[in-house]
């Protein structure tokens, strides 16, 4: 385990000067973590990164985790099957590196949005598409109801039907339904301050040849320590890396 964390952060070095690394044996593919923010910062976001890493040192896939936006660029982007925005918040690219990630989703590479990856990029229609739904409001922090209503895909396979859990329970601008393929949505019986009704909280969809994945969990710390919520992530980079089986 030391040996892996040890490589992942060379990785993580080599992303931020521009360089690549090969993967270290038995890592299948590569995924870059990004945590940008312009707007609010999460205190979580270093325990994410680093559940994140550990995730991939279990998994057979390495990991570079960046806050510099240069990183997206054509020939960076290429080393990796999926690009994970964790916490991110604000207008965190500029225009040639939001070309550079249009290009790369249309090649056939994989998004996961964890949690704020909705309040960013306001002003970017194409990435509202790819996100599924922008942040609108939140309650306090609290004990609420998710509803799995597809326990087929990876990333919500072992999850209790009714999965109790404590987090930052966000409301969207936009009921996604209508364009993406529901994983799970909240009870809004179960908790206060929901204002949508009908509330998808996870998601997945093909994109512009591409795959997306988003779950609105993930503000808390407690999250990156809890094997439930570490398994959906993992799932949902799985499943945006093409690495499951039957999946498109």
């Amino acid at each position: 385990m030391k040996s892996m964390l040890v490589f992942a952060t060379l990785l993580v070095a080599g992303c931020a000067t521009g360089s690549s690394s090969g993967n270290a044996p038995g890592e299948t593919y590569k995924v870059l973590v990004f945590s940008k923010t312009a707007g609010f910062r999460h205190e979580s976001i270093p325990v994410a990164v680093e559940a994140i890493r550990n995730l991939g040192a279990r998994n057979d896939f390495a990991v570079d985790a960046v806050e510099n936006s240069a990183a997206f660029n054509d020939a960076n982007l290429a080393q990796y099957q999926a690009v994970v925005f964790l916490l991110t918040t604000g207008d965190v690219l500029d225009n040639a590196q939001q070309a550079a990630f249009e290009r790369y989703i249309r090649r056939g590479n994989g998004f996961v949005g964890v949690h704020a990856a909705s309040d960013t990029e306001y002003d970017w229609p194409w990435y509202g598409g790819l996100v599924g739904a922008y942040f609108h409001s939140h309650p306090d922090i609290q004990t609420a109801t998710v509803r799995l209503e597809d326990r087929t895909h990876p990333s919500t396979a072992g999850l209790p039907q009714d999965w109790v859990r404590v987090d930052e329970w966000y409301n969207f601008r936009e009921n996604p339904r209508h364009k993406v393929r529901v994983l799970a949505r909240l009870d809004e019986a179960t908790y206060t301050g929901g204002t949508m009704g009908d509330h998808p909280i996870a998601w997945y969809q093909n994109y512009e040849g591409g795959r997306a994945w988003y779950t609105g969990g993930g503000h808390t710390e407690a999250s990156y320590a809890d094997p439930l919520f570490l398994n959906h992530v993992l799932g949902g980079i799985k499943y945006a890396a093409g690495r499951i089986p039957g999946q498109p």
